[in-house]
């Protein structure tokens, strides 16, 4: 009976005495080792209405691009399509951070403009407009309107004069042979 108590005792001994061991070599472990746990930063809620410049009505699926900056380099990209209302929301941006917004519309001109992020919500409206004249870096632009229309258009070809002339001879030979 002696024995048991002694391996009983030495048995509570062992337990408590090695839990006690495990948690000062948990704590001197996590000081030392492994990596500590970084709270992601805060975002902002951004929200980007993209419409017609002429007539204010929104505009479906247009690609809205951000390039969030960081030390003036762009840090990844992320591009959402807007939906029927005109409207893309994105909610990972840091708060802080300074995003380059690219709208890309077909039948428009490409948007782009950079922003500072520093509230927790923010709304975006961007007017885009319908494509001008190439910009040349030697000339005035100003604001010249294209040349060409937006949409799908054929090429201009000039009228063949040798097509012109086999349809007038067609009408020309209705008589019947001789």
């Amino acid at each position: 009976m002696r024995f048991a108590g002694v391996v009983a005792l030495a048995a509570v001994m062992a337990v408590t005495g090695v839990s006690s061991a495990q948690s000062n070599n948990q704590d001197n472990r996590e000081d030392r080792h492994g990596r500590k746990y970084k709270a992601p930063p805060e975002t902002s809620r951004i929200e980007v209405l993209v419409v017609k410049d002429f007539n204010g009505k929104p505009i479906q699926n247009a690609a809205v691009i951000f390039r969030p900056m960081e030390d003036g380099q762009p840090n990844g990209s992320y591009e959402v399509k807007t939906g029927p209302d005109g409207k893309a929301m994105i909610d990972v941006i840091p708060r802080g951070a300074t995003v380059v917004l690219q709208v890309l519309a077909t039948g428009f001109a490409s948007y782009a403009k950079q922003y500072e992020i520093a509230e927790a919500n923010k709304a975006i409206e961007v007017r885009v407009v319908r494509p001008r004249e190439q910009v040349s870096a030697y000339q005035d632009n100003g604001d010249k309107e294209s040349q060409r229309k937006a949409g799908v258009q054929e090429a201009n070809r000039p009228k063949d004069s040798k097509t012109n002339n086999n349809s007038d001879n067609k009408t020309n030979n209705t008589s019947s042979p001789k």
